[in-house]
Order: structure tokens, then C-alpha cells, then sequence
């Protein structure tokens, strides 16, 4: 009988290449859940008129404070994030539109990706 040792290297990348993940595989871990992109469209088209909508960017609009600065603030939550954005009063007279429950927790997973350790707001 001989020995089954010639199998082994190829058991073993077999067994490798199981276990690795593939470009695909890869790719698809690295995206972003769908709420995220929904909101991030969501905030590209409707508000960074006003807001810095993306990591590190200033807003166009010196009232309007960037996202950053709002979703790092101490205290912020997702909960207290959504109830603020849900809470009509805040917007100002110059949005000129509404926004439903469902674009605001988009919009409120979009914002938690700039949440950042450490985070020193710009004002």
C-alpha cells in the first residue's frame, strides 16, 4: 500500500481556497448595507446643498452644520438622531420639502459612517 501522502498538498488547497474568500466574496463585504447608499443618494441629492454631507467636509451653508459634526457629538444615538430628524420643527423654512420615516433611518445609517473616534468638530 502506499502512502496517501502526495493527497495532502492537494487537500490542503482545496481546503485554502474554501476558506478564502473570493474577489466577489471580498467585494460584497466591503459594500454598503443598501439603507446606507439609499441615504447617502438621499443626502447627495436633497441636502448638501446646505450640509457637508461626506467625512471631513465643510458645509455650503455656515448655518447649516456638516453631518460629522452632528453624528459625533457626545450623547448622539441613533435613536436621538432619528427623533431629531423626524422632528418636523427643526428644518427650516428654506428645506421647501418633507422627509418620510423611512428616508430619515437611511439617512441616519448614511450619517453613522462618519462617526469617527476621537472626532474633533470644526467649530
Amino acid at each position: 500500500m502506499k502512502p496517501a501522502l502526495p493527497v495532502l498538498p492537494a487537500l490542503a488547497a482545496l481546503l485554502a481556497a474554501a476558506l478564502t474568500p473570493s474577489a466577489s466574496q471580498a467585494a460584497a463585504a466591503n459594500r454598503p448595507a443598501p439603507a446606507v447608499t439609499r441615504g447617502a443618494a438621499f443626502a447627495a441629492a436633497h441636502c448638501a446643498a446646505c450640509h457637508g454631507i461626506t467625512a471631513n467636509s465643510s458645509s455650503p451653508n455656515p448655518e447649516a452644520p456638516p453631518w460629522d459634526d452632528i453624528v459625533n457629538r457626545p450623547g448622539t444615538t441613533a435613536r436621538t438622531l432619528v427623533a431629531f430628524l423626524t422632528d418636523a420643527h427643526n428644518y427650516p423654512a428654506a428645506m421647501d420639502f418633507t422627509v418620510d420615516r423611512r428616508a430619515i433611518r437611511n439617512i441616519a445609517a448614511y450619517m453613522f459612517t462618519l462617526r469617527k473616534p476621537g472626532y474633533k468638530p470644526t467649530r
